[in-house]
C-alpha cells in the first residue's frame, strides 16, 4: 500500500466511525466532511464531524497505520480530536499522535471547556495532509455512494471541498441517507439494503443523488431478489447473519444513451457491520463457486479490484446490468468487537447469494432460467401447436370439451390459436417453475400442465418430477 492510499484509507475510517456513532444515536444526527485547502500551500485540511454518540479515546490509540504514510512526507501523523458525551460536562481535546508505535503514547490531552449546562454529544476529528482536493473528493464521494445503500434514516451527510484560492471552485452536497424513496424507521435490515441497492442502480452508482430518468422512468426496470444465511459460531456469540441483495436491470438500447461503469461485469459491493468495507477471500470464494450455469449465467471469473470484487460475465446482454450487496453482521454479541472473527464464512456467502437468485428467480418469471430450462422451453412452441391439433382434430365432443374445460376455456368459438396459446403458456409455467434446485419442492407440490382433480382420480398422483426428470415429458 503507497503512502497516499495510506492516508486516504485512515480517512474514510474515520468517516466510517462517524456515521456508527450517527448510527448508534436515537435522535437525527448530521455527519459533516469538510476537504479544504490551504490557499498558502498545497496542504488540505480534512474534518471529519459528527453529532452522534460521541467517542472515546481507545478508538483512535488502536488505529493502524502503516510507516510508509508517515515517511513520505505527506503526512505528520497526527490526529486532532474534539469529543463530547450527552453526559458529559466539559469538551475534550486531545492529540493523537499515530507515528508512536505504542498506543499509550500516542494521546495528549490538551485543555478542555466547559458546556456550561448545555446537553449535546459529538466528535470533531482534523488532520491535514499533502494532497490534492480532486482527489480526496474522488474517493470520499465514492465512499458516501456506498454507503447510501445501508440507508440509515437518521443521518444527514454534508460533503464539501474547497480548493482554497480558486475562485467558483468550492463544491458542496447536502444529503439525507433516507430521502429518497424514504422507508418507515420501522424497517429492517435487509428492506433498508434492498431499497438503498435499487437506488443505487437507479443513479448508476456514479452520483449522490440524481436518478437517471432516461433508463429508468419507472420501477419496473428492476427485478430484485434477497437471501439471508445465518450461522452460530459459539456458545460465546450470537449469530453470524450474510444478507444478499441481488438486482437486475434491464433497458431499451435505443432509449437509453447511458454508458454504464461496468458493463458485462458485476460490481459486488460488500457491508460489515454497517459499514463499507473491502471484498473477503472467503467472499471471492464462495462467488467463484457457484452453479452459475443453473440461473443461466456463464462465468467468466471473479477479480479484486480496489477492494471490490468484480465478477465477470461471457453472456450478458449489453442492456441488461446485475449488481450484488452483501451485508455480514453480528447480533448480540456478548464479546468485545475487536475478539471477533469478522471474516464471514465461504458457505454463508455462498448460501445467502444462492437464495437471493432463488428469490430473484421465484418472483419474477422467466428469470435466471437454466441452460436445460431455455433449451426445453424453446420446443415449447411447437409441442403446444401439436396437442392444439390433436384436441382440435378430434372427432371425440366429450374429449374436446374435457380438454377445453381443463384450458379453462369456452367449448364454442375457441380458435386454434387461442387453444395453442393457452397450452404454451401451460407448458412454460410447468419449466420455470421446476428450474429450480430445490428438490423438497417436488416433494411438497405436484406440479401439471393442467391442475384438476381428474388427473390424480386417473392414477397421475404417483407421478414425481425431480429435477431433469421433471422435463421428461417436456422432451419427448
Amino acid at each position: 500500500m503507497n503512502t497516499a492510499s495510506s492516508v486516504s484509507e485512515l480517512s474514510l475510517q474515520l468517516i466510517s466511525s462517524a456515521f456508527q456513532r450517527c448510527r448508534a444515536s436515537d435522535d437525527l444526527c448530521s455527519l459533516s466532511v469538510v476537504l479544504r485547502r490551504s490557499p498558502a500551500s498545497s496542504l488540505v485540511r480534512i474534518s471529519v464531524s459528527d453529532t452522534g454518540v460521541g467517542s472515546c479515546t481507545e478508538e483512535f490509540e488502536a488505529l493502524n497505520i502503516s510507516r510508509e504514510a508517515h515517511a513520505g512526507g505527506i503526512w505528520d501523523g497526527l490526529l486532532s480530536v474534539t469529543a463530547t458525551g450527552i453526559s458529559d460536562n466539559e469538551i475534550f481535546n486531545y492529540q493523537f499522535d499515530l507515528k508512536e508505535a505504542e498506543s499509550a503514547r500516542r494521546l495528549t490531552r490538551l485543555p478542555s471547556s466547559q458546556k456550561n449546562g448545555q446537553r449535546f454529544s459529538g466528535t470533531e476529528v482534523c488532520l491535514s495532509i499533502f494532497e490534492t482536493v480532486d482527489i480526496l473528493l474522488r474517493e470520499v464521494t465514492r465512499f458516501f455512494q456506498k454507503i447510501l445503500i445501508l440507508k440509515i434514516p437518521n443521518v444527514a451527510v454534508q460533503l464539501v471541498a474547497d480548493h482554497g484560492d480558486v475562485s467558483g471552485s468550492q463544491y458542496e452536497n447536502v444529503f439525507l441517507a433516507n430521502e429518497w424513496n424514504p422507508l418507515p424507521f420501522s424497517a429492517s435490515n435487509l428492506e433498508r439494503i434492498k431499497s438503498g441497492l435499487e437506488d443505487y442502480v437507479f443513479r448508476h452508482g456514479n452520483t449522490l443523488g440524481k436518478k437517471c430518468e432516461s433508463c429508468f422512468s419507472n420501477w419496473d426496470h428492476l427485478k430484485v431478489g434477497t437471501g439471508v444465511a445465518c450461522h452460530k459460531e459459539s456458545h460465546r456469540y450470537s449469530e453470524s447473519t450474510m444478507e444478499a441483495v441481488i438486482v437486475i436491470s434491464e433497458t431499451s438500447e435505443l432509449a437509453s444513451t447511458c454508458v454504464r461503469a461496468f458493463d458485462s461485469v458485476t460490481e459486488v459491493l460488500c457491508f460489515k457491520g454497517f459499514s463499507p468495507c473491502p471484498v473477503s477471500q472467503s467472499a471471492v470464494k464462495a462467488l467463484s463457486s457457484i452453479d452459475w450455469k443453473s440461473y443461466g449465467l456463464i462465468f467468466a471469473g471473479v477479480v479484486e479490484q480496489g477492494g471490490y470484487a468484480i465478477v465477470k460475465w461471457e453472456n450478458l446482454p449489453p442492456n441488461v446490468q446485475i449488481d450484488i450487496s452483501l451485508h455480514h453482521y453480528h447480533n448480540q454479541v456478548i464479546i468485545p468487537s475487536s475478539r471477533l472473527k469478522m471474516q464471514p464464512d465461504q458457505k454463508l456467502v455462498k448460501k445467502a447469494v444462492k437464495l437471493a437468485l432463488d428469490d430473484l428467480k421465484d418472483k419474477n418469471s422467466g428469470v435466471l432460467l437454466s441452460a436445460h430450462a431455455l433449451k426445453v422451453r424453446n420446443c415449447a412452441p411447437d409441442l403446444a401447436k401439436t396437442i392444439s391439433s390433436l384436441i382440435l382434430c378430434s372427432n371425440d365432443s366429450n374429449f374436446r370439451e374435457e380438454c377445453f374445460s381443463f384450458l379453462g376455456l369456452q367449448t364454442q368459438g375457441v380458435g386454434s390459436e387461442l387453444v395453442e396459446d393457452c397450452i404454451k403458456e401451460k407448458i412454460i409455467s410447468v419449466i420455470e417453475m421446476n428450474d429450480r434446485e430445490q428438490p423438497q419442492r417436488s416433494k411438497e407440490v405436484q406440479t401439471y400442465l393442467f391442475e384438476d382433480d381428474h388427473f390424480q382420480d386417473s392414477g397421475f398422483q404417483d407421478a414425481e418430477y425431480e429435477g431433469e426428470d421433471a422435463y421428461m415429458s417436456m422432451e419427448i
